[in-house]
């Protein structure tokens, strides 16, 4: 069963999309790394993974979700990094961690708001 708390899943949803952020980002920043072979997080994976460490109390990694990307054109250099399909995959990731941010800010209005009374 899902994550039923205060925030439900957009808690774990949060974290696994800013560890998400932070591998594209690690990708863009080695483009030019020779051999350095690009990784993504399997989202839905992650995010099922995260839900069951929150309600089990543990730590939510997303190693287990990390995956190779398979490039379509790998450089001579064994280099698989494409960068507009990381870029592309790092402005789609920071639009929904921006829009699961903004519903938190508001569910945490909401709470503020009902504890005040108003």
């Amino acid at each position: 069963m899902p994550s039923e708390g205060l925030f439900g899943v957009h808690g774990a949803a949060l974290e696994v999309r800013s560890q998400r952020m932070g591998v594209l980002a690690s990708n863009i920043a080695n483009a030019s790394t020779p051999g350095f072979k690009a990784r993504d997080i399997d989202f839905h994976s992650a995010l099922a993974t995260a839900e069951t460490a929150m309600d089990t109390g543990g730590n939510a990694s997303v190693t287990g979700s990390m995956r190779y990307r398979t490039a379509s054109q790998p450089s001579l250099d064994g280099n698989t990094v494409e960068l507009s399909t990381e870029q592309t995959a790092f402005a789609e990731n920071a639009v929904a961690y921006q829009t699961t941010l903004s519903f938190l800010n508001g569910r945490i209005g909401q709470i503020t708001r009902a504890l005040k009374g108003e």
